[in-house]
């Protein structure tokens, strides 16, 4: 993977930039509905999940098929641990989700990192889909029908049932989620899954056990993707198969394509921008006999490939461009 579709170093635009939409989403409950107020949440969910996988994908080198499976089943341990009749505590069920996702990362990472390039690619997937028959074809773990959660988790001082708070709490996990990942970049562990990323064999040169290294970031990647599926279960009182399915790992490679790699600030800004095109582009209106939003996965599919081709760092790669260009002008 090349290291020039990659932006690690965010110029200061960037994160004026950032800063900017943060405040925003701090912001965005007071002035939009509460439909609204419940998409964003789900785009920030969304962008936890991609996050987790640019851990792999843009830092690592390590492209995933199948990072759906742990965000997937961490909802579907709430679901599991959650009573009919009563909420349960957050403060146990959260990690015990993480950590049920990040020990299932941990197994299957133990054979999948062994592998390389289009491998470990297909063996990912062929994981996902293992994991994802196994709760489809199941009728004791919901079956394709999949499991309501009635409640969400009992926060014990902040009620989590009201929207405001827990589009507030979802925020809270992403910029912690954030900054956790970015000291995580540039701290010595995140500089040798840089380096494994660039040249795997020049790094085993040097002396360093990769497998290890990226059997951790496969568990902590899963772990992380879990923390988002926990949300996203929690949010949306259901879970199913599809939650683990490919489709869902393909569209966090995409967010993570789409706003650029190994920055993180790449996959919030893709997870954003890919969910509003998603709704965009299903909303496009018939014209004559053709229904253009009954297609929505080509015209995504195409503004995805105008992106790699055009912007291969991504629409932060494009926006820093942009702004270089712009200081050469006034020069």
């Amino acid at each position: 993977m090349s290291t020039k579709a990659h932006l690690e170093v965010l110029p200061r635009s960037l994160q004026v930039v950032l800063a900017l939409g943060l405040i925003a989403l701090l912001a965005f409950p007071f002035v939009g509905t509460d439909f609204y107020a419940q998409m964003v949440s789900r785009m920030m969910i969304l962008a936890i999940f991609a996050m987790s996988l640019d851990l792999l994908q843009g830092v690592t080198g390590l492209v995933s098929l199948g990072h759906a499976a742990f965000f997937g089943l961490a909802g579907y341990v709430l679901a599991f641990v959650t009573p009919a009749g009563e909420p349960v505590s957050l403060w146990w069920t959260l990690p015990l989700a993480v950590a049920a996702s990040g020990l299932a990362a941990l197994v299957i990472g133990f054979f999948v990192v062994r592998t390389h390039g289009i491998y470990f690619i297909m063996v990912t997937m062929a994981f996902a889909q293992m994991v994802f028959y196994l709760f489809f074809d199941n009728k004791a773990l919901g079956g394709s029908d999949g499991i309501y959660v009635n409640f969400k988790p009992d926060a014990g001082f902040f009620d989590l049932e009201n929207k405001r708070v827990f589009y507030y709490f979802t925020l809270a996990m992403l910029v912690l989620v954030y900054a956790f990942l970015r000291r995580l970049l540039w701290s010595p562990f995140g500089r040798v899954l840089a380096g494994i990323r660039v040249n795997e064999h020049r790094m085993r040169a040097m002396g360093y056990g990769t497998f290890g290294y990226k059997l951790a970031a496969f568990s902590l990647a899963g772990a992380l993707a879990g923390l988002a599926g926990f949300l996203w279960g929690a949010q949306t009182g259901y879970v199913n198969p599809e939650l683990m399915g490919f489709h869902m790992s393909a569209h966090a490679i995409m967010m993570v394509i789409l706003g650029g790699m190994g920055n993180f600030a790449g996959a919030i800004v893709g997870a954003f921008a890919f969910e509003y095109l998603l709704h965009w582009f299903k909303d496009l209106p018939t014209i004559g006999s053709v229904h253009l939003g009954k297609h929505w996965q080509l015209w995504m599919g195409l503004f995805i490939v105008l992106v790699v081709l055009f912007a291969p760092r991504g629409l932060l790669g494009a926006i820093e461009q942009m702004g270089r260009r712009e200081d050469a002008a006034d020069d």
